[in-house]
């Protein structure tokens, strides 16, 4: 039986190229790249090259990236380190009510060092209005933290016009762009950001290596206490396997990025068409334009999504119910309860995320598969009337 996995948004394989680009670098160029000697300067230039890879793919500088193990300690990074740098200023943090659980469970430990934390609401498809960002700004206001493209329903935010209204108010303005970096363009400077959360498995890289992109100027407090690596603002020895299997996986995106979001979106529109057309009573989730080239969530009425979800395994093919970083939870998505569905929508939802070895034929095997697999679940769904 084939294999076909869709759930890219979760994470994704490593490129073959990033992994050949990697291994020097787990056996004979093993230095410590705050050694002096040649094995250490062998790792330092490595690291340098792989900050400006990834430095090329959002306009920035160079030594406005910080790597981490990932975007969860970036999003801590960002959202910790300016809110307690700027405690002079104020205590007010403005976000969303559908932001990834990085951003959700800092802001609550905030919370509880006395800051404010504003979630504002999304609309239907997910979209938070910057008329609503602006409302929401107070004198004490000093983070609004905004995510370029949402993890589970894939809209992707107003970001550009945000960092406007950040902008003219004196606020510092974060977003964790780990679902669009190396998929869709990112500019720091048109989307008007001080802090970009990213992370290297979600574009074919290695796990455990991320960065946060902080603007020159911006006021932010160290975050890991140690030794001065990473300019003073990370420390600890750095993962110089993973940093390097970032820089390459920065370079390939950047090359290819335009091709393959354009070669995906056929594929998705021309699949949700399919599901649509195919099985009655389901519904898009997200924006149906403003959305992610890979990503197809939908809600099946009648059905639970984890049921889904298990049948198709047992044919194969791996999607999910929606973050991969709360699978294990039974309640019902907060990003899909946030966009008004009902817990019996929220709890049938499916989410299927594309990339780079998806092809037309693995989602036509799944067409052929998933009606089925819905029709027999409705036999026994307790919430068709019989």
């Amino acid at each position: 039986m084939k294999r076909i996995y869709l759930d890219y948004a979760a994470t994704t394989p490593v490129h073959p190229d990033v992994l050949n680009a990697m291994l020097p670098y787990f056996t004979d160029n093993f230095g410590n790249p705050s050694s002096i000697h040649s094995y250490g300067l062998e790792a330092r230039e490595a690291i340098e090259k792989a900050r400006g890879n990834v430095a090329s793919l959002i306009n920035a500088r160079s030594d406005e990236i910080v790597f981490t193990s990932g975007g969860t300690e970036a999003d801590n990074f960002a959202l910790q380190g300016v809110c307690f740098a700027n405690e002079s200023k104020g205590n007010h943090i403005i976000t969303t009510a559908i932001e990834h659980h990085a951003i959700l469970e800092t802001c609550k430990f905030l919370e509880k060092k006395d800051f404010h934390v504003t979630y504002l609401p999304v609309d239907k498809y997910g979209m938070v209005a910057p008329a609503d960002v602006k409302k929401a700004i107070t004198p004490k206001t000093v983070l609004i933290s905004v995510m370029h493209a949402n993890n589970e329903v894939g809209t992707i935010q107003p970001l550009a016009e945000i960092g406007r209204i950040a902008r003219d108010a004196g606020v510092y303005f974060h977003t964790d762009a780990v679902q669009t970096f190396g998929h869709i363009p990112v500019d720091v400077n048109e989307l008007g950001v001080n802090l970009l959360s990213v992370s290297a498995h979600k574009l074919y890289g290695p796990k455990g290596i991320g960065a946060l992109y902080i603007r020159k100027g911006t006021r932010i407090a160290t975050f890991m206490h140690g030794g001065g690596q990473e300019g003073g603002r990370r420390a600890g020895t750095e993962n110089v396997p993973g940093i390097v299997g970032f820089g390459k996986a920065a370079e390939i995106a950047r090359r290819e990025m335009a091709e393959e979001a354009a070669r995906l979106t056929v594929l998705k529109d021309k699949f949700i068409a399919e599901l649509q057309e195919r099985i009655d009573n389901i519904h898009l989730n997200g924006h149906p334009t403003e959305r992610l080239p890979n990503n197809i969530n939908i809600s099946v009425s009648y059905v639970e999504g984890e049921a889904m979800l298990l049948n198709l395994d047992m044919q194969g093919i791996y999607a999910s119910t929606g973050s991969a970083c709360s699978s294990g939870n039974l309640e019902p998505s907060h990003v899909l309860i946030a966009t008004g569905c009902s817990h019996e929508q929220a709890h049938g939802s499916l989410r299927f995320t594309l990339g780079k070895w998806t092809t037309e034929e693995e989602l036509q095997n799944v067409l052929d598969v998933l009606p089925g697999i819905v029709k027999k679940l409705r036999t026994m769904s307790p919430l068709i009337k019989k």
